[in-house]
C-alpha cells in the first residue's frame, strides 16, 4: 500500500507500468532499451480513492484519461528505467494530493467607492489627452 495522504491509501496493483522505448536523441542505447514509463491507473474502478477525490481528479486530469477512465501518465525524462518510474508515481501522487483539496468558492464583492472613483477620473483624463490630439478646425479663413 502507497500513503498518499493521511486518509488515503493506494493499492500498488491499481498501478501498472509498461514499459517503452523513449523518444528523442540518445544514440544506439535509445535504440535498444526501453527506459521511458507509462504508469496506467485505472480511476473508474479503483477502491482505494474516495469519489469527491475521483472526481475532482478526473476534471483535474481530464487530458491524460481515456475513453475505459484509465489515467496515463508518460515519464521519459531520465535515462533510467527506474528513476522514470519514480517520476511517473510521484506525478501521479501529487496529483492526488493536489485532487484532495477544496477550493474556496468565490465571493462577489463590490469595488470600493474610492477605486470607482479613480477609474473615472483616468478615464476623463484619457479622454482629454484624445481630444486635445484631434485637428483644429479654422473657420472664416
Amino acid at each position: 500500500m502507497l500513503q498518499v495522504t493521511d486518509a488515503i491509501q493506494l493499492d500498488e496493483r491499481e498501478i501498472e507500468f509498461k514499459f517503452i522505448r523513449s523518444p528523442g536523441p540518445g544514440g544506439q542505447h535509445v535504440n535498444k532499451a526501453a527506459t521511458a514509463v507509462q504508469l496506467r491507473f485505472d480511476l473508474a474502478h479503483s477502491t482505494s480513492l474516495p469519489d469527491h477525490v475521483r472526481s475532482r481528479l478526473t476534471k483535474l486530469a481530464k487530458n491524460r484519461i481515456n475513453t475505459k477512465g484509465v489515467l496515463i501518465i508518460s515519464a521519459n525524462r531520465f535515462r533510467s528505467q527506474d528513476l522514470n518510474r519514480k517520476d511517473a508515481l510521484d506525478r501521479l501522487l501529487h496529483l492526488i494530493v493536489k485532487s484532495t483539496w477544496e477550493t474556496k468558492p468565490r465571493r462577489r464583492t463590490k469595488p470600493t467607492l474610492g477605486s470607482v472613483k479613480k477609474r473615472i477620473e483616468s478615464k476623463k483624463r484619457r479622454s482629454k489627452v484624445k481630444h486635445a490630439r484631434q485637428s483644429v478646425i479654422r473657420v472664416g479663413d
